[in-house]
């Protein structure tokens, strides 16, 4: 949804190319959207902010159960908001092909995973590694593997070398299986692996390829980590 007709088209045509995604509705302003996805299931909204009368975070926390979604604008400082309203992925304009599908892929992952009903074990006098329970096999899952811990809704997706793990649960309830020191909260929607992390650049982190939003409530905290105070 975008108040702006050409990235509309933008998104359209890449989103033709796919072919296993499918576009079923596309809006220029926040009232149709809404109650469009009052009436209807999707699975993933890619949402405009700047627009007219309504914009596209006053949208998100109206629905009462918003579907994964990915924001796009044209200014970087709206992330961070972003990130605290639970989206996947946050898109900056102009938005390239390759971009587009890497939150593709993100939205795919999650679904995909979310289907395994996956859980979490803690392992007694173990702490260097926990079980996760995907049906009937438990996987284990070595602590130094973990880069980061991403929340989402009711769930939180554990990012490893080894791969991507969605289990139920909070980020506050991760926090109990990934300890300080080894990782810190940086995020209402973030845990990080402190000895990851290659640098810290003004409000974000970054994890190899991936930068992580450092929420305000927690700067503090980030920074008595890593000075070891």
């Amino acid at each position: 949804m975008d108040d702006e007709p050409l990235a509309r088209e933008v998104l359209a045509g890449y989103i033709a190319k796919l072919p296993h995604v499918n576009l079923l509705e596309s809006f220029g302003n926040a009232f149709d959207a809404r109650i469009f996805l009052m009436e209807n299931t999707v699975d993933a909204l890619f949402l405009d902010i700047e627009m007219p009368e309504m914009n596209g975070i006053d949208l998100l926390r109206m629905l009462p159960n918003p579907p994964i979604t990915v924001f796009t604008t044209a200014f970087r400082d709206y992330a961070f908001e972003g990130f605290e309203l639970g989206v996947i992925d946050f898109l900056l304009k102009p938005i390239s092909f390759p971009r587009f599908r890497v939150a593709l892929e993100k939205i795919n992952d999650f679904l995909s995973l979310k289907g395994e009903q996956t859980d979490v074990e803690i392992s007694t006098g173990e702490p260097e590694f926990i079980f996760v329970k995907s049906g009937v096999q438990k996987i284990k899952l070595f602590l130094a593997d973990v880069t980061y811990i991403q929340g989402l809704k009711d769930y939180a997706i554990i990012h490893a070398g080894t791969g991507k793990i969605v289990v139920k649960g909070s980020v506050k309830s991760m926090q109990q299986l990934f300890p300080a020191p080894q990782f810190i909260r940086v995020h209402k929607s973030f845990i990080v692996a402190s000895e990851k992390i290659i640098r810290i650049a003004k409000n974000r982190i970054v994890i190899g390829e991936h930068q992580i939003p450092i929420g305000r409530n927690y700067k503090a905290q980030l920074e008595r980590a890593i000075s070891g105070s």
